[in-house]
């Protein structure tokens, strides 16, 4: 189809969307032309799959994720955050690069241009294998773990496959273990489940089982330097590793030669079918050491069954092609000369490559850009010419083709580093910056033009690139070609030289000249080391003469000012004086305080960080630079930067006996499909017939009255159908909630946060109801907001709570008789911020209305059906009976959607009963973080009182809770806060008192751990404050502190046989050799000035069940057994990772002696399950197991004459039959009540157990901490969990080891902030970090007691739970401290080293910035920035 014939008029510019508006009569003249003479085609023609597809005229607003998820076929790609940062939309693009190469690119299809995808081969995770079929790749990561929601997982398998076909070279598979982790091919995948060590094993063995490769271990695991090792690895493009066409024939490269015979895929051979979740997979994760065991049942790898690339492909012609409609259209040109034309005709077209920055600004700042030129196909923009004869020796610059990809410009600098030595500094710093520059998806599309053009002051690259003096290439029509120095092209804020007919075509970087003294180097510090904007990034480079004096000095930064900047002040200060005279750097550091003079409210904060590091990093950059240029004979080798190695670890594996299914090693049973896209999450069913989607409209402020919502706008826009708010549904149908009923469905008069729902809009398409939502206009009247506990504290602002804990002399009256008797007193304020789920399926529901007798369906991501069900039916004015709430499976939850899932259900079942059509909702990120709330951040103000021993004798508290607008859980949450204020010790009189603050930030909500980390790190924490005040050694300390057998609890529950902490501390600290390494780490400490190490040992004690919540101790289950023999299974539990269906299959297998195979758990529904628990507390198993048992009882109790008739080993399917023509009912509903529990506040005479039991483990953890930025690495650590008598070991392994990176992440880098207004600015992964694959410990060692310190079996059956078991979801995530209390060992020792007295208060999370901060250096000082009168931080920290 013709352009022209589809676009009836070019659009006109808009003046408040266009950046640089072109008057409109000029627009139509200028474009139409362009369009009928050179864009005759609106088609975009590619394959998927190894299909052929032509798009004619598609959406204009789409990206390639939005057209792959509207195919029916291809629903495996997930939507996780729309940008670019989670990785679940990872899908792989092949494409042949001038000369003949084919490269595989891993991309995010939630922002590259759909337009992007003519000329290529599109292969989604569906065209790898199937579940009857797999790939052996998705193969390995499902039977060795690597998957428990599964939502991330096609997205990693993606990226893998991508690495992997692009390997193949010289006939072999040259992979690394290096390649894997450290090349930063899945830096650009998030997981939040199972603590990545399980998908990194899958991926090793599968290089050495399949793909018969080597890994390759460096000798120094623990102190490997990437950086170091990078030089020698080069990509496809410097070392042929790519698919070249051969005339003679087919290349060789198996499966990927376009002259290879077409074969089939993976997923279409039904001859090698695997047995998904039977009795005899029973996987188990590997080790990753010499003695590792490989399963052996894994189908063989067949590189000639992979998709090749289409021939078709081959012969494509590139066209120019146009597409949109009367908003938006798309130029793809094919010539450099093409966009000239069009931004002289046009200059306010925004040009787009891999759409890194502009799809951001169109999602989330509803920027909208008429017209687009797409240029990444672009040869002449994107081709590196290489000097005649490859001889680089002779080239006084480089000229960087301005739209190569980041990917393709590491591999360049890798190799010019290779082939120029020591003159290609600049290009070593360059391809460093790179590697930490977002994710591997990001830099295989995006480029140094759009890095520069953005003009971002936190660029990664201009600082390297301002300090090699390089100059950016511009050509317009009418001017020519001309070069800009770099150093004059940033203007001001996102602001540059560049003018807006004009296109960057090279950046070009001057070498030195031969013989030259010079060194240029680049650093950057972030939140986390991969896939992070940075805090601050800079360039340094220095030319010196023979005689060591300086001849020339760039010093570049960004992040210190509005643009990259120059610190004049600094660079004239060396000039002309002798570089390594350490005067020199004085007067360096003392000039850079001068240049970057930060105020308190700078922009994006952390005025004093930023300062102390712009000093710490030219610190680096000056020892560094001395060695390099042979200044001195000094080693400054523990002055480098710190990187981590590869990893490693075990779990001990054990065989477990006298049972035939519970206790093995089955892989989840879902993993499968998770691996091949055909496990299917809400927002994947099948479009319903009338359907429309819906959108939020949320509040702006955070506190505010209504005056005014005008929806005008919104309904005149296309596909808009309607709206809902408090006006539809009655004023007493409004409020819900989970405990109070105080929360409002829609706001009324006032709103209470940012972020609150206001209305819906819903519309024919999700694009449109958003589009339409954001032109809802409400107008406020701004009220004073309360954000944080202290401003709670001060305005008396708390929803009514008042429970306390009182033990000892408490019970009587006030403790101060006992602390008087105490040989020391302590008082402290320990602080602890929120921490988000971030589950990478946000919140979604899909109602489903029934015209007959008022029945709605719903599909909803919910931890909780029956809440759900309830308040649904209070909405919609029907009984519960006539509402059926379903989820098949969850994305993930960890409390966010117990809950704050109910909402979304309440609001499409609304909407869909006043339509009577289907709605459907899914949330995006940002409004997911904004609406559902997060961990409570918390802070405790203690007094502790102790012997002369450090022995405690009583304890007094107040624990502040930041509940948020409603009160949702949070009360319940501080209940359990203060019931795990103990954590393992001994406090002969305590009282403990909960504060629930009400404040106007989002509503906060049950988090994995409900309240108990938090209290246990308040716990730790006054251990710590005894400790270093009196001078005993922590482990002691906490050895002196323990609870003994008979002991009593805060909440009066004595402590019984089952307490196993003391044999697990020992046996721990004997496997860990715990002790050397304390001695290891105060040597290392003594030898090294600016790295330290830290190493601590920490127990923890959770309580299992719903605590005071007694009604929710239940369960019901409902098990049929069918004629043929097969068993359909439903329970209250829901699966959202955990392996709870997984589980529950194997104790009904177990029970009623068949195989998993025979049992089908379908999915969780209230009209098959009434009235069931919300899958929380760790309690999913016990309550739900016990049902299932209950029910599987009855059932053999009737088949009990069948069993004997046809003997014990007659096949299910035998005596069913007969059971069944006896007339014997093969249906049982199963019920269970958690017995001994019911424990009521106030009661100290004779109170029940609070808890069921107390789930149990130690934890050991040794960190590095680089002591100029506040970076760390974890070297090593050590797990033992007491988890009962296992039903799935390896489900449990990924429990603690995911649980455990969740509490790291919340402990040390995840963190909240929020702006002066109220708005929490931390919603995706671009502002807040989620540990990712290099964050985890480089030695991971998990291990589940066994045996008591004699040798003797442990049993658990006094326990009276499932099986023996013990809840296992919960409990690890506080050994995640240990990577924060480990951390405090360092920033000790390095206080300590610098002389610094007063008393270490360090709070979590232990962000690089509080851990530098923290240090108290000379440059810490000097960088301190004192407040103004009135002046405030540019972010708060609610936790304050």
């Amino acid at each position: 189809m013709a352009a022209a014939e589809i676009l009836p008029k070019p659009p006109v510019a808009s003046s408040l969307s266009e950046l640089q508006p072109v008057p409109a009569p000029t627009a139509a003249e200028a474009l139409t032309p362009l369009i009928q003479s050179t864009y005759r085609t609106s088609e975009l023609r590619f394959f998927v799959n190894g299909r052929r597809v032509t798009l004619s005229n598609p959406n204009p607003d789409w990206v390639l994720l939005d057209w792959i998820r509207a195919q029916d076929n291809l629903k495996g790609t997930k939507l996780g955050c729309g940008e670019g940062g989670c990785g679940a939309c990872t899908v792989v693009l092949q494409k042949i690069e001038k000369g003949g190469q084919l490269r595989h690119m891993a991309v995010n299809a939630c922002l590259f241009p759909l337009v992007g995808v003519d000329g290529k081969s599109l292969i989604t995770i569906e065209g790898l294998g199937t579940v009857a079929s797999p790939h052996p790749l998705q193969e390995r990561v499902a039977k060795l773990h690597g998957s428990q929601c599964g939502f991330c997982t096609p997205g990693i398998v993606m990226s893998l496959y991508a690495l992997v076909r692009n390997s193949y070279r010289d006939g072999k598979f040259r992979l690394s273990a290096c390649d894997i982790e450290l090349q930063g091919h899945l830096d650009g995948n998030l997981c939040r489940c199972t603590g990545y060590k399980p998908i990194l094993e899958a991926a090793k063995t599968f290089i050495v089982e399949d793909l018969k490769g080597d890994l390759v271990e460096e000798s120094s695991s623990l102190a490997l330097n990437v950086d170091d090792l990078a030089d020698n690895i080069l990509q496809s493009a410097a070392d042929g590793n790519a698919c070249r066409a051969s005339p003679s024939g087919p290349c060789g490269r198996p499966g990927g030669c376009c002259r290879d015979a077409s074969r089939s895929s993976y997923g279409s051979s039904p001859d090698s079918a695997s047995s998904q979740g039977s009795a005899t997979t029973q996987a188990t994760s590997v080790n990753t050491n010499k003695n590792t065991i490989l399963p052996d049942y894994f189908g063989p790898y067949d590189p000639t069954a992979e998709l090749i690339f289409p021939p078709a492909l081959w012969k494509y012609e590139p066209l120019p092609i146009c597409y949109g409609d009367e908003r938006k259209i798309w130029f793809k040109p094919t010539t450099l000369q093409q966009l000239i034309e069009l931004k002289d005709a046009w200059p306010s077209a925004k040009i787009v490559g891999g759409a890194s920055e502009t799809q951001i600004e169109v999602r989330f700042k509803q920027s909208e850009y008429r017209v687009c030129l797409y240029v990444s196909d672009i040869d002449e923009l994107s081709h590196f010419e290489s000097p005649k004869g490859d001889d680089f020796r002779t080239l006084s610059e480089v000229s960087i083709p301005a739209n190569m990809s980041l990917t393709k410009v590491e591999e360049l600098c890798a190799m010019l580093a290779q082939k120029l030595g020591s003159k290609a500094s600049a290009f070593e710093g360059l391809r460093k910056q790179l590697r930490y520059f977002a994710g591997r998806q990001i830099r295989n599309v995006a480029s140094l033009a759009g890095n520069l053009a953005t003009a971002s002051p936190i660029s990664d690259a201009a600082p390297v690139l301002l300090a090699a003096g390089s100059l950016v290439s511009i050509r317009t029509k009418k001017g020519g070609p001309y070069d800009v120095p770099l150093s004059a092209f940033f203007v001001k804020y996102r602001t540059t030289q560049l003018p807006v007919n004009g296109v960057i075509t090279h950046i070009k970087i001057p070498l030195p000249s031969p013989g030259s003294l010079e060194v240029t180097k680049a650093y950057k510090q972030s939140k986390r080391k991969d896939d992070d904007i940075a805090i601050a990034t800079v360039g340094f480079r220095v030319r010196v003469d023979p005689g060591g004096t300086v001849q020339e000095a760039t010093f570049a930064y960004g992040g210190m000012a509005p643009t990259p900047t120059i610190a004049i002040t600094a660079q004239n200060a060396v000039l002309g004086k002798q570089w390594a005279d350490s005067r020199t750097r004085e007067e360096a550091v003392t000039a850079l305080l001068v240049d970057f003079d930060l105020p308190f409210s700078v922009p994006g904060g952390m005025a004093q960080y930023r300062k102390a590091l712009a000093l710490s990093l030219f610190f680096r950059f000056w020892h560094e630079s001395i060695v390099e240029l042979n200044l001195t004979k000094a080693n400054y080798d523990n002055i480098r930067e710190i990187h981590r190695g590869i990893s490693t670890g075990t779990r001990d594996h054990f065989a477990v006996s006298g049972t035939k299914v519970v206790g093995k090693e089955i892989p989840h049973l879902s993993a499968l499909k998770h691996c091949t896209g055909e496990a299917e999450y809400v927002d994947d069913m099948p479009q319903q017939k009338n359907e429309l989607h819906c959108a939020l409209v949320l509040s702006t402020k955070a506190h505010a009255k209504i005056l005014k919502v005008d929806w005008s706008i919104a309904l005149y826009m296309p596909g808009v159908v309607g709206y809902i708010d408090k006006d539809s549904i009655p004023r007493g149908s409004n409020s819900w909630g989970p405990i109070r009923v105080d929360e409002p469905l829609f706001a009324l008069d006032e709103v209470h946060s940012h972020g609150q729902t206001i209305g819906v809009v819903y519309a024919e398409t999700a694009l449109q109801a958003q589009a339409a939502a954001a032109k809802v206009r409400v107008t406020y009247e701004v009220l004073p907001a309360i954000l944080t506990i202290d401003q709670a504290i001060k305005a008396q602002s708390f929803f009514e709570h008042g429970k306390h804990l009182k033990k000892g002399a408490a019970i009587e009256g006030h403790l101060d008789g006992i602390f008087a008797e105490c040989e020391h007193i302590f008082e402290g304020t320990t602080k602890l911020g929120g921490q988000e789920h971030f589950y990478l399926e946000t919140n979604a529901a899909l109602a489903i209305p029934h015209a007959e007798d008022g029945l709605m369906e719903v599909y909803a991501s919910s931890q909780n059906l029956m809440e759900n069900q309830i308040f649904v039916s209070q909405v919609l004015g029907v009984p519960m009976s006539r509402v059926n709430m379903r989820v098949r499976r969850l994305g993930g939850a960890y409390g966010g959607k117990e809950s704050r899932s109910t909402p979304i259900a309440c609001l499409v079942a609304i909407a869909a009963k006043k339509e009577r059509r289907p709605m459907r909702m899914m949330l995006s990120r940002d409004e997911d973080i904004a609406t559902s709330g997060q961990r409570h951040p918390m802070q405790c103000k203690w007094r502790i009182g102790t012997d002369s021993n450090g022995i405690i004798q009583c304890l007094e508290a107040d624990v502040y809770n930041n509940a948020g607008y409603s009160m949702d859980m949070s009360g319940a949450v501080m209940d359990r806060a203060c019931t795990h204020l103990d954590n393992c010790y001994n406090i002969p009189h305590a009282w403990i008192r909960g504060f629930v603050c009400k404040t106007n930030t989002v509503s906060n909500t049950a988090f994995r751990g409900f309240g108990g980390p938090q209290a246990m790190y308040f716990t730790e924490s006054f251990m710590s404050a005894i400790a270093e005040r009196l001078n005993i050694d922590v482990d002691e300390l906490r050895i002196r502190n323990l609870y003994r057998q008979g002991d009593l609890t805060p909440f009066l529950q004595p402590i019984d046989a089952d307490f196993h902490i003391p044999t697990m501390l020992e046996q721990l600290g004997t496997t860990a050799d715990y002790e050397n390494r304390k001695r290891e780490v105060r040597l290392f400490n003594s030898k090294n000035r600016y790295k330290k190490r830290g190493i601590c040992k920490i127990p923890t004690k959770f309580g299992l069940s719903f605590a005071t919540a007694l009604h929710l101790n239940q369960a019901g289950a409902y098990v049929r057994i069918y004629e043929d023999g097969s068993i359909l299974l439903h329970h209250g539990g829901t699966e959202m990772g955990q392996g709870l269906y997984t589980k529950m299959c194997q104790v009904a297998a177990e029970e009623l002696s068949v195989s998993v195979d025979q049992i089908f758990n379908k999915d969780s529904q209230t009209d098959q399950v009434a009235n069931p628990s919300p899958t929380a507390a760790s309690s999913g198993s016990d309550l739900n197991g016990m049902a299932v048992k209950d029910a599987c009882d009855q059932l053999n109790e009737r088949l009990a004459p069948y069993r004997k008739k046809f003997g014990p080993d007659a096949p299910m399917s035998v005596i069913a039959h007969a059971a069944y023509r006896d007339r014997v009912n093969l249906a049982a509903n199963g019920f269970w009540k958690m017995p001994r529990i019911g424990y009521q506040w106030g009661n100290y005479k004779d109170p029940l157990p609070m808890y069921y039991y107390f789930t149990q483990g130690v934890a050991i953890t040794e960190v590095e901490l680089d002591v100029l930025t506040g970076d760390h690495t974890i070297l090593r650590t050590d797990i033992m969990m007491d988890v009962g008598r296992s039903i799935n070991p390896s489900i449990d392994y990924g429990q603690i080891e995911g649980a455990f990176v969740q509490g790291q992440g919340l402990f040390t880098m995840e963190e909240s902030l929020w702006t002066r207004e109220g708005e929490l600015f931390t919603r995706g992964p671009g502002t807040y970090k989620i540990p990712g694959f290099s964050d985890i410990p480089q030695v991971f060692n998990v291990s589940m007691l066994r045996h008591d310190s004699s040798g003797n079996a442990i049993s658990w059956k006094h326990l009276r739970s499932i099986q023996s078991s013990k809840g296992i979801g919960e409990p690890p995530l506080f050994l995640g401290s240990t990577v924060f209390f480990a951390l405090r060992e360092a920033v000790k020792a390095a206080r300590e080293m610098n002389g610094v007295k007063e008393p270490l208060v360090l709070n979590a999370p232990a962000t690089p910035e509080k851990l530098r901060l923290a240090i108290g250096d000379e440059f810490v000082k000097r960088a301190a920035v004192v407040p103004k009168e009135g002046e405030s931080n540019f972010f708060v920290r609610i936790e304050d």
